[in-house]
């Protein structure tokens, strides 16, 4: 299974990205999406989990947090995570819950690390190109060995 992941859209869908996710299963938005427009484009290339990003608008009603099962293994989708400092509700969550992947975005930079048994994965920012900042989505390529990533900068 191939799981397409992006962040901090902000509004923009750079015009690679349909065709660099074309073929995979699910896509998952880890926040900051901008209009719900973005989404329809996705969705158009895959089914689509997102989230409530910190710019987002309330009324879009998107919610602050999202688990979906995909390919057998356990995704938690939140914007906002410090890995290293974890919210007292966040980390009850991921207790109750057991998630192979949290996915998150808002830093603008990419992370995928394994913490006690969890791997803790930002694609990075892709949004409009500012301040030579680096540009990046991800697949995450799930099979029977395990979780693979492959970042794809922009």
């Amino acid at each position: 299974m191939k799981i397409g992941v992006l962040s901090d859209t902000h509004g923009y869908l750079d015009e690679r990205i349909p065709e660099w996710f074309a073929g995979v299963d699910h896509i998952l938005h880890a926040g900051d999406i901008g209009f719900p427009a973005l989404l329809l484009e996705l969705k158009a290339v895959a089914p689509v989990t997102a989230v409530l990003g910190n710019t987002d608008d309330p009324r879009f009603n998107y919610r602050e947090t999202e688990s979906v099962t995909l390919g057998g293994r356990r995704f938690l989708v939140q914007h906002i995570v410090d890995p290293w400092r974890l919210t007292e509700p966040l980390r009850r969550r991921i207790h109750r819950e057991q998630p192979d992947v949290v996915v998150f975005g808002h830093t603008h930079k990419a992370f995928c690390e394994r913490l006690h048994g969890t791997l803790f994965f930002n694609p990075g920012y892709c949004g409009q190109p500012r301040f030579a900042q680096p540009r990046s989505v991800a697949i995450l390529h799930c099979d029977a060995h395990g979780i693979r990533e492959e970042f794809l900068p922009l």
